[in-house]
């Protein structure tokens, strides 16, 4: 088999194989083998019928598709290899005329990564990204574990007032009509949450475990139901009981119940390092954005399409990944916000589209600079899988994986190999 480069159009490269005659004249003779038994012609027992009476039947091209389709993948492969492609999406295949006894030649045309032209990246000016936990940080975490671990006591006898957690039974009326959807029991309400309509948690203000009270409202224009909207409506209200939050005091007996730490000092001194790790991290995390979106900006290439789609597919499965983790499936997301497959593929392509440009540049700048994978960098990556995974039996899970397709660890580690070269190369202002 030979391959011959004929030319190249932007992201899309054109060439040629030809199939020995030999070749073809073995698969046609595997065709008909694997298919004989198709064939009842009279004078002959099914599955025993020649290959040339078939072809006299049937046409000489009968088993033509056939042995192309056994040829082909494997000629494509080493033609691409041979040409030294980089193929994104599946070739178009164009197959010449066919003369038994003679080379099949058959034309690609097939969509490749895309040739990048980088721009001086050792130019790059950024604004450093500078972030320190603050006092009020720490407050927050704080006051978020103190919630945690509050208790609701009685409210005892006085008004309802904000903050107050309330249990009541409740039903709607307009024009002294109950309406669908306007009624509850043992229903929990945290006065001043927000949580229903303008007007209904202010008429509770001042109330009293025990009172049956009327409360006016009136829906918002906007509201979702159709027809409530603008509507006034009264709520006839049962409060059953009203409960206040009771925080734990903030001392060292909090410090030692919430932490392995005795001093409540101590304790937010460790909540301190903790956010200044995580700030850390965001920081990195931030200025490695900045870093890629201009190199980015600067370089310059076509996307091919293909690229592209098959990102978004990459996009889809996680997200399918996610939504799966809060208990629902793709079928029921799509029919909840009322989206079709298509317009979820349109939401994820501008992301999709980001992700394959990072990737081409960072990995045009690894060959420009040349940054390779180590074995030992892919062995250390896999120890750290191994602790992440919780796997007992570290060097067979390494090894175990090894045996697979490591292309995207591979590219994992070269590109945080160039991240860290951009970023030596950088000048932070």
């Amino acid at each position: 088999m030979k391959a011959v480069f004929e030319k190249r159009e932007k992201n899309t490269v054109h060439f040629n194989i030809e199939l020995p005659a030999g070749d073809f004249e073995g698969a046609l003779q595997k065709a008909y083998l694997k298919n004989r038994g198709k064939f009842n012609i009279p004078g002959f027992r099914k599955g025993k019928v020649p290959r040339k009476i078939i072809e006299m039947n049937f046409g000489a091209d009968i088993f033509f598709e056939d042995a192309i389709n056994m040829l082909l993948p494997e000629a494509y492969s080493d033609a691409i290899e041979e040409l030294k492609l980089e193929p994104v999406d599946s070739p178009e295949v164009d197959v010449e005329e066919i003369n038994l006894g003679e080379p099949v030649n058959v034309k690609f045309s097939v969509d490749v990564k895309p040739e990048v032209e980088l721009g001086d990246y050792s130019t790059i000016e950024l604004e450093k990204v500078d972030y320190s936990a603050t006092d009020a940080m720490i407050d927050a975490e704080i006051d978020r574990v103190r919630n945690m671990n509050s208790r609701m006591v009685d409210a005892g006898d006085r008004g309802i007032a904000n903050g107050d957690f309330v249990t009541m039974d409740f039903e709607g009326f307009i024009d002294d009509e109950a309406f669908e959807g306007g009624a509850s029991e043992d229903h929990v309400l945290e006065i001043g949450s927000g949580q229903f309509i303008p007007g209904f948690e202010e008429g509770l203000l001042g109330k009293k475990k025990g009172e049956a009270v009327e409360v006016n409202v009136t829906f918002p224009e906007e509201y979702h139901e159709e027809s409530l909207k603008g509507k006034s409506a009264v709520f006839k209200v049962d409060i059953k009981e009203v409960k206040v939050k009771e925080l734990p005091e903030l001392d060292d007996e909090f410090a030692k119940d919430v932490s392995e730490f005795d001093t409540l000092e101590d304790y937010k001194n460790s909540i301190r390092v903790e956010l200044e790790k995580q700030l850390k991290d965001q920081e990195k995390i931030e200025t490695e954005n900045k870093i890629v979106e201009k190199v980015v900006e600067m370089s310059s290439f076509d996307v091919p399409e293909g690229m592209i789609q098959s990102q978004i597919d990459n996009e889809i499965k996680d997200f399918e990944y996610r939504v799966g983790m809060q208990g629902f499936n793709m079928e029921r997301y799509l029919e909840l916000t009322g989206m079709s497959v298509e317009e979820l593929r349109d939401n994820f392509r501008s992301v999709a589209e980001r992700r394959v440009r990072a990737d081409l540049v960072l990995e045009a700048i690894a060959k420009a600079e040349g940054v390779e994978v180590t074995e030992e960098d892919l062995d250390k990556e896999l120890e750290k899988l191994a602790e992440q995974y919780k796997q007992e039996n570290k060097e067979k899970f390494v090894e175990d994986m090894k045996k697979g397709d490591l292309g995207f660890l591979k590219a994992g580690i070269s590109n945080s190999k160039v991240l860290d070269l951009l970023n030596e190369k950088v000048k932070f202002i």
